[in-house]
């Protein structure tokens, strides 16, 4: 169901952009209804979740959409990652980056330019499920709403990947 689900909203993306319905929306309640959704599975798996949000902090953004984006980014973490995983919200000039790091190992350092591409997944992670699209719908959204992608190694060890959108003005 979720593949399918994932194919139609790139169809629709592709065939003249995702639909997204903009409001101005705190970025530290989005941050925890995503934390609030991933709780328990974080907590089954003995991972802790954790928010951290700048205060004051507002989007303008589509919550369904952005929450889809941020429900992928800790869904890969608790399947790919290890440790505690951080929700956070980082102002920007004129975007708010939303991000999720973990503790695991990181990206492989040759997957990592190649992460937002559709059906693309690291060597480690084709044992186990996924279609590699979760990434790539982050993508989506981010550029629906004007915005941009990122992932990087933490030097301390983990992931750090981020959907950036525009600050409500």
């Amino acid at each position: 169901t979720r593949l399918a689900e994932d194919l139609l909203l790139i169809a629709r993306s592709d065939a003249g952009g995702l639909p997204i319905r903009r409001e101005p929306i705190r970025a530290a309640e989005v941050l925890d209804v995503v934390a609030e959704r991933f709780s328990g599975l974080a907590g089954e798996n003995g991972r802790a979740l954790e928010v951290r949000s700048a205060n004051g902090l507002v989007l303008d953004a589509d919550p369904v959409r952005l929450e889809q984006a941020l429900g992928n980014l800790v869904d890969n973490a608790l399947a790919h990652g290890g440790g505690r995983i951080v929700l956070s919200a980082r102002p920007g000039e004129r975007l708010v980056e939303l991000h999720v790091e973990d503790e695991g190992p990181g990206f492989p350092p040759d997957f990592i330019g190649a992460a937002f591409d559709r059906f693309t997944r690291s060597l480690d992670a084709r044992t186990g499920g996924g279609s590699g699209l979760g990434l790539s719908i982050v993508e989506l959204i981010a550029a629906a709403h004007g915005g941009a992608v990122g992932a990087r190694n933490r030097p301390s060890g983990g992931a750090d990947v981020w959907i950036a959108v525009a600050a409500d003005s």
